[in-house]
C-alpha cells in the first residue's frame, strides 16, 4: 500500500515536475542508508517510497543502479555513489568524479525481490523515456507487477505515446486495468467495449474473472446483488448435500457427522460390554447402531444427529444462488456479449488455423510424394526406398552445413547437390536392381525393401544415431503471425512456395520439353512409345532418377523442421504412398490432389482427436481404404499402364 501512495504521488510529479521538500538525493540515501545496504523485500519499502515521493530528477538514475547493482558505498563515510566502466558518478549529479578504487567501498547487492520493487518504482520514470525499448520494459513490469496505482500513469503516458503499436499495447493495458481496478461503471463498459476485438489470452481471462461467480444463500434472494443465476438443488449437478454444505460453512447449520464420527462416539462409550445398555454382540447392523447412538444423544453423551429429513428441512428454508463477482449488472453483461463476440472469432480463427496446417501438411506431402508418383505413374514400380532418398537429400544439406557457415548460402548449394547426389543414387539403383525386376510388383518390393534398410544402416554408420541439426537461415526463423490465435512459421511458407515452384517446373517439363512428352508417352503406351521410336529403358531411368532427385530435394526442405536421422524416411514413406494412390497414380494434378486431401484429413481428425495421433492416423488410413473402395484410380483418374489398361 506505501509503494501504491508513493506511486500516486509520483504521477503527480510527473506531471508538474514539482518536489516535496528541498531534501537531496543523499539525504534520503543517508536517512535510509542502514536498510538500504542490507535491504530485502520486507525492509525496503520506506527507502523505496521516499525516493519515488521525493520528485527529485536524479532518482531514477540512482534506481537504475541500484537495480543493477552499479551502486557502491563508502564503509567509512556511509556515502553512496554509483560505479559505471570503473568510473565513480555522484548520485545527485550523476557527475563522473573520477577513477573508482574499489578499496574501502563494498558493492550494494539488492536481491531478486528488491529488484522488482525497484523495478516498479521506475515505471513512473520509464513510461516516458526517450528510448521506446525502456518504455516497452516499463510496460512489461506493469503487467508483472499489477497495482491499482499504475492506472493514472498509463493514462499520463498514453497521449504522448509516439510509437503506434507500443501506444495499442498501452490502451489494451490500460483497459484491463480499469476493468479490474476502477470502480466507475462507464469507464468499465468503455474498456470492455475497447478491448472486445482482441484475441489474446489476457484479454478472454480478465472477462472471464469478471464473470465469475461465488455461490451464496439467503432467506430471499437479495434485490441489490448482482445474480448469476439460482440454483435448485438436486438440479444442475447441485445435491442437497452441495447446499447444506453451504450453510454449515457460512455457520447456520450443524456439521453433519460422519460414519467414523459415530463410530468413534459408539466406542468412547462402551460401558461393561454394552453401548448405552445395548450389548456390543448386537450391534452388527446400522440400525442397531444407529439405535444405540440416538440413545447417547438422547442422554447427552454424544451429539445429536440430523436425519435427512431434518437435512431437506433445513436446506429448503434458504435460496442458494449463484452472484457474481462484479457487483454492476451491466459490466456483467457487456462482458459476457464480448466474450461471445470473442468467442465466434476465436473459434473462426482456429479453423483458419487448422486449414493453413493442413496445406502446410499438403505442401510436404506433396514435395515428399512428387518423385514416388513419376516413378509409380510411369514404372509401375513400387519404391519401398524412397523415404531414404528423402533422408540422403537431408544429410547431404547437414553436410554441405559443415562446409558452409553461411546458412542462406548452404541450403542455397544444398538443394542442387542434393538433387545430384540422390538422382545418381536413383539412377544407379534403377540400372542395377529395378531393371531386372520389371513386371514383379513383389519381387520390386521386397528388393527396394531390402535397399532401404541398407541405406538407413549405412547412415547410422556414417552420421551416428542421433539426430543431426540442418539450420534454417535466420530469415526463415520465426513466424507470420496473423492474429493472437492463427499463426505458420516462415519454413512452412517456405515449403508451400517450394512446393508451388515445383508444380509449376514439372508442368512445363512433361507439357513443354521432349523428355515430358516422352514420359507421358511411355506413361500412355509404352509398347507404341517403343514403335515411335522412344526408348523405354532410357526414359524409366531418367524418370527414376529424377523422382529420386525431387525426394532429396524435399529432404533438404523437410529437414529445415523436423529431426534428421537414418529413418526419417519412414515418417513419409507411409503418407507418400496414401497420396498417390488416393491422388491417381502418374498424375501432377492428382498427386497435388491426394496430397491436399490427406494433409486436410489427418489435419481434421488430430483436431478431434489431440490427444491420440496414432489413433487419428488410424482413422485416416480407414478412410482412404474406403475411399479407394469407391474410386480404386484415385481422384483423378489416369489412362495408360499406370490404371492397368
Amino acid at each position: 500500500m506505501k509503494f501504491s501512495i508513493g506511486l500516486f504521488i509520483a504521477v503527480w510529479f510527473v506531471c508538474f515536475g514539482t518536489s516535496l521538500s528541498a531534501q537531496t538525493l543523499s539525504d534520503i540515501l543517508q536517512t535510509h542508508e542502514s536498510i538500504i545496504a542490507k535491504s530485502s523485500r520486507k525492509t525496503i519499502s520506506p527507502a523505496i517510497d521516499s525516493l519515488v515521493e521525493s520528485g527529485l530528477p536524479s532518482v531514477e538514475f540512482m534506481l537504475t543502479n541500484w537495480r543493477e547493482k552499479a551502486i557502491w558505498q563508502n564503509k567509512e563515510t556511509k556515502e553512496f555513489i554509483a560505479v559505471l566502466d570503473g568510473r565513480m558518478f555522484d548520485l545527485d549529479t550523476a557527475d563522473d568524479i573520477g577513477l573508482f578504487e574499489k578499496t574501502g567501498f563494498k558493492q550494494v547487492k539488492p536481491n531478486s525481490g528488491v529488484r522488482n520493487l525497484i523495478s516498479g518504482a521506475l515505471v513512473s520514470f520509464q513510461l516516458n523515456a526517450p528510448d521506446i525499448e525502456v518504455r516497452r520494459a516499463a510496460l512489461n513490469s506493469i503487467r508483472r507487477n499489477d497495482d491499482a496505482a499504475y492506472l493514472p500513469l498509463l493514462k499520463a503516458s498514453l497521449d504522448i505515446e509516439t510509437d503506434p503499436d507500443l501506444q495499442t499495447e498501452k490502451q489494451q493495458l490500460l483497459s484491463l486495468m480499469t476493468i479490474k481496478y476502477s470502480t466507475q461503471i462507464p469507464e468499465k463498459l468503455a474498456a470492455i467495449e475497447a478491448i472486445s476485438q482482441s484475441l489474446q489470452i489476457e484479454v478472454r481471462a480478465q472477462l472471464n474473472r469478471v464473470l465469475s461467480t461465488e455461490r451464496r444463500f439467503a432467506k430471499i434472494v437479495p434485490a441489490e446483488a448482482n445474480i448469476a443465476w439460482v440454483l435448485t438443488p438436486e438440479t444442475q449437478g447441485f445435491s442437497s448435500a452441495d447446499a447444506y454444505d453451504l450453510l454449515v460453512a457460512g455457520g447456520v447449520a450443524k456439521p453433519v457427522l460422519s460414519a467414523g464420527d459415530v463410530k468413534e462416539a459408539l466406542a468412547a462409550n462402551i460401558v461393561a460390554g454394552r453401548i448405552a445398555g445395548i450389548p456390543i454382540g448386537q450391534l452388527g447392523n446400522p440400525q442397531s447402531r444407529e439405535d444405540a447412538y440416538q440413545k447417547l444423544a438422547a442422554e447427552g453423551l454424544a451429539p445429536d444427529t440430523l436425519s435427512a429429513s431434518q437435512i431437506e428441512k433445513i436446506v429448503q428454508e434458504y435460496v442458494f444462488f449463484e452472484v457474481y463477482a462484479e457487483p454492476s449488472h451491466e459490466v456483467t453483461e457487456a462482458a459476457k456479449a464480448a466474450l461471445q463476440k470473442i468467442s465466434y472469432r476465436v473459434s473462426f480463427s482456429q479453423f483458419f488455423d487448422i486449414g493453413l496446417d493442413a496445406i502446410s501438411l499438403a505442401s510436404i506431402y506433396f514435395l515428399a510424394a512428387i518423385g514416388l508418383a513419376i516413378t509409380f505413374g510411369v514404372m509401375g514400380v513400387i519404391n519401398m526406398a524412397h523415404g531414404e532418398f528423402i533422408m540422403m537429400g537431408a544429410y547431404t544439406g547437414f553436410v554441405v552445413q559443415q562446409f558452409v557457415p553461411d546458412q542462406t548460402l548452404s541450403i542455397l548449394l544444398a538443394v542442387p547437390l542434393a538433387f545430384g547426389v540422390t538422382f545418381s543414387a536413383g539412377v544407379a539403383m534403377e540400372r542395377l536392381v529395378i531393371r531386372w525386376l520389371y513386371n514383379r510388383p513383389l519381387e520390386t518390393l521386397l528388393a527396394t525393401f531390402g535397399i532401404s534398410i541398407a541405406l538407413q544402416q549405412v547412415a547410422k554408420n556414417i552420421f551416428g544415431t542421433q539426430a543431426r541439426p540442418l539450420t534454417s537461415p535466420d530469415w526463415l526463423g520465426g513466424a507470420w503471425v496473423i492474429n493472437d490465435v492463427v499463426a505458420i512459421s516462415y519454413i512452412r511458407i517456405a515449403i508451400f512456395v517450394l512446393a508451388l515452384i515445383f508444380l509449376g517446373v514439372f508442368l512445363f517439363i512433361l507439357k513443354r520439353t521432349r523428355f515430358g512428352l516422352e514420359t507421358r508417352a511411355v506413361t500412355q503406351n509404352p509398347s507404341m512409345a517403343s514403335a515411335m521410336g522412344i526408348n523405354p529403358d532410357r526414359v524409366n531411368m531418367l524418370t527414376f532418377g529424377l523422382g529420386s532427385g525431387i525426394a532429396g530435394i524435399a529432404g533438404v526442405a523437410i529437414g529445415l523442421y523436423a529431426k534428421v536421422t537414418s529413418e526419417m524416411g519412414n515418417d513419409y514413406i507411409v503418407q507418400s504412398f496414401m497420396t498417390v494412390v488416393v491422388g491417381g497414380v502418374g498424375n501432377i494434378w492428382g498427386t497435388l490432389a491426394g496430397a491436399t486431401m490427406v494433409g486436410f484429413l489427418q489435419k481434421g481428425i488430430e483436431w478431434h482427436n489431440p490427444s491420440n495421433t496414432l489413433a487419428a492416423q488410424t482413422y485416416m488410413i480407414l478412410f482412404i481404404i474406403i475411399f479407394i473402395q469407391f474410386r480404386p484410380r484415385g481422384i483423378i483418374a489416369l489412362k495408360g499402364r499406370a490404371a492397368g489398361d
